[in-house]
């Protein structure tokens, strides 16, 4: 009798592996030091690596794996889709949760970060009156919230999986005959 694997379920491992590189990612960065890494080209690398280059490849390298070693050389569309969001799902998941315990464990993580955007916001208007400088901080501030920054991150890893996969889903499908 054979065994069905469900294309978001061969997606799994894609998926931790792909949140644990995003949690060294930033383990790395604070180590080194948030604020010499703030407008340099390592963040953005490290941007681009998070929302472009690692959520492509990754989705790429799990709808492959599902078409050659699971479905017999076969992929549809639709299984595209599920693999692919299932692994960004999963990937947002992991970080969301590593984030929250992280501020958990350190709570002046947050103050830090409050400190390094007040010093951006005054360097790139230096007019600002302290009311909109309060005003900007304590948007900034409830962005940080663990209750906002949990759901945030898996709907904006969700959207880019939907996205990213109906791109790689169009290029790698091939139908049963």
């Amino acid at each position: 009798m054979d065994v069905k694997v469900s294309p978001a379920k061969s997606g799994t491992h894609y998926g931790v592996l792909f949140g644990v590189i995003m949690i060294l990612e930033f383990v790395i960065m604070y180590v080194i030091g948030m604020k010499s890494l703030v407008n340099t080209s390592a963040g953005t690398i490290v941007n681009i690596a998070n929302y472009l280059v690692l959520p492509l490849l990754f989705i790429y390298l799990g709808c492959n794996n599902y078409k050659k070693n699971i479905n017999n050389g076969f992929i549809s569309f639709s299984e595209c889709l599920k693999t692919g969001v299932s692994i960004t799902v999963i990937a947002g998941l992991t970080y969301a949760v590593f984030s929250v315990i992280f501020n958990f464990i350190f709570p002046d993580f947050i103050n830090e970060m409050l400190d390094i955007t007040k010093e951006q916001m005054l360097t790139q208007n230096p007019n600002m009156t302290a009311k909109e400088l309060e005003m900007g901080l304590g948007m900034v501030k409830k962005f940080m919230n663990p209750l906002i920054v949990f759901p945030v991150t898996l709907v904006m890893y969700s959207l880019i999986g939907l996205i990213y996969s109906l791109i790689i889903g169009a290029i790698v499908k091939n139908d049963k005959p």
